[in-house]
């Protein structure tokens, strides 16, 4: 099935706002991923789903700089889009990473620990 519009302005959003954090020069800004992204219907907003690796300080610190740096990014976005309008962007932390990772390395724990 063919993704919808909608779907693919999603997909072109999360790419290129990923690039766009990449190539920031923010000091505070570590290991970021952009995970997801949903567009309303009426394209006036977006929440960007992002991973921060890290302790808990650099996460604070990178989340901080990339909420403060929204207007920057939406103004990038809207160079490098050609869409009539460019939605409000709000940025949403999303640890599901981190969980995978920890439930992984528990996994392997159990794993190892019945070997033994």
């Amino acid at each position: 099935m063919k993704p919808s519009r909608l779907e693919r302005l999603e997909a072109l959003v999360k790419e290129e706002v990923s690039d766009i954090i990449l190539k920031m020069k923010d000091p505070r800004i570590k290991f970021v991923t952009v995970t997801d992204v949903t567009i309303s219907k009426d394209v006036k907003y977006a929440k960007i789903f992002i991973s921060i690796m890290g302790e808990e300080e650099e996460k604070k610190n990178s989340f901080s700089a990339i909420k403060g740096a929204t207007g920057f990014i939406r103004t990038e976005l809207a160079h490098r889009l050609e869409i009539r309008r460019i939605p409000e962007l709000s940025f949403v932390l999303d640890d599901s990473i981190e969980r995978g990772v920890r439930l992984a390395n528990y996994i392997e724990k159990i794993v190892h620990s019945d070997e033994s």
